[in-house]
């Protein structure tokens, strides 16, 4: 198994792209300090299955936007598991608003969503990874982290900003054999709770239909199960000599 022996910390894991990176990670043999802000039942499904599956799991509700509940989450899950060797970084929101409607409220939400903790996480985690020299830090970004288009002024910042935190960690944590590195996502088969982050599918198109996959060059939408299994390549010895990338599993949507 190629996680056996290491921990992972997964925010986020309740569901969609966390859940499954949760249990791709289980059945690798990773034990797993997962989080949620506010399911807690569905974190605890997911921390079941993964338990089944012989490893051990640690739940922590948690809302990644505040710093201190991040260090004090961190400092739980290693009381609880000893350690933390990789950490997903993979809470976000993605709300889509022309840059004048975009009101500064919004704003500093967005960016303390989904900017903000990846840098208060990186902190947590780093002391202890730089102690065991090792360590492998994952971040999920999407394409609003190599493109700009109309109406995401402020994921696209925000998530700009976390790959250029990855690349920043990666080449000041290279000597003490730390790898952080992104995995950008393109359109998932995902649940989605908030429809009105997505208004290309408002006019009449929907997911998944002709008119949206033909801007897909393979034709289709992303699994969960295909982020996972990029994640899993980054947080396996398999990418060893890989820091400050990223992968972009988009089904080459962003060549178009």
């Amino acid at each position: 198994m190629r996680l056996e022996g290491k921990t992972a910390l997964i925010t986020g894991a309740s569901r969609n792209i966390g859940r499954e990176v949760a249990l791709t990670f289980a059945q690798e043999g990773a034990d797993l300090i997962l989080n949620t802000r506010t399911s807690q039942a569905e974190l605890d499904e997911v921390a079941g299955m993964c338990r089944e599956m012989g490893v051990k799991t640690h739940t922590v509700i948690c809302d990644v936007a505040d710093a201190a509940s991040i260090y004090k989450m961190v400092e739980d899950g290693i009381q609880a598991l000893g350690k933390i060797d990789i950490l997903v970084n993979n809470v976000a929101i993605r709300p889509h608003k022309p840059i004048l409607e975009v009101t500064d409220e919004e704003w500093h939400h967005t960016l303390g969503v989904n900017l903000h903790p990846a840098f208060y996480l990186c902190k947590a985690v780093l002391p202890g990874m730089m102690e065991r020299k090792y360590g492998s830090i994952i971040a999920l970004g999407g394409q609003s982290a190599i493109t700009g288009r109309p109406g995401t002024s402020i994921v696209t910042t925000a998530k700009t900003g976390v790959l250029g935190l990855i690349r920043a960690v990666a080449a000041e944590m290279a000597p003490y054999n730390i790898r952080a590195n992104m995995v950008n996502p393109g359109s998932t088969d995902t649940t989605r709770s908030n429809p009105e982050w997505y208004p290309e599918f408002q006019g009449g198109v929907e997911r998944g239909s002709n008119e949206h996959l033909k801007e897909i060059p393979m034709n289709r939408q992303a699994t969960v199960q295909d982020i996972a299994n990029a994640c899993l390549f980054f947080a396996s010895e398999e990418s060893s000599y890989i820091t400050g990338d990223s992968v972009n599993v988009m089904g080459g949507r962003y060549i178009n």
